[in-house]
């Protein structure tokens, strides 16, 4: 203690000395590059882009058409069977009754997250990789 006076944090406590600080985001920035740098991602990884509960999955030749729901959107992603360089990739959502949501170009993965807001609607979604599509008709009413 120099001077008498101690600095305290939150709740009363000895706030850290300044030299552990860099030490501690240094442990951060290594620990956090080692969870990007882990292993290959599994197809489950992809619905942590989406938010709500996957609801219906079409598979198709070149990959997936992937369908999540919260009570009033509806989230779609296109995920490629196999990841590797880029291809030309689509997943579009339509609401009935409303303008589709589409994202287009050229991915290495997946193309998506696509969100319409949905409450009591229902919805089309169509996906393209590499030529090949599927569609579904009105879905999820």
């Amino acid at each position: 203690m120099r001077g008498g006076v101690r600095k305290t944090g939150t709740r009363g406590r000895p706030s850290p000395p300044p030299r552990y600080v860099g030490y501690v985001l240094a442990l951060l920035l290594a620990t956090g590059g080692l969870v990007f740098a882990g292993p290959a991602a599994s197809p489950a990884d992809a619905a942590s882009v989406c938010h709500g509960r996957a609801t219906r999955t079409v598979a198709f030749a070149t990959g997936e058409l992937r369908l999540y729901r919260t009570r009033q959107y509806v989230c779609a992603v296109a995920v490629a069977k196999r990841p590797g360089g880029p291809r030309t990739m689509t997943v579009s959502l339509r609401p009935r009754g409303g303008r589709a949501a589409v994202n287009s170009g050229r991915f290495t993965r997946q193309a998506g997250p696509v969100t319409v807001y949905a409450l009591n609607r229902c919805v089309q979604a169509a996906a393209t990789i590499d030529g090949r599509s599927t569609a579904t008709g009105w879905i999820l009413c």
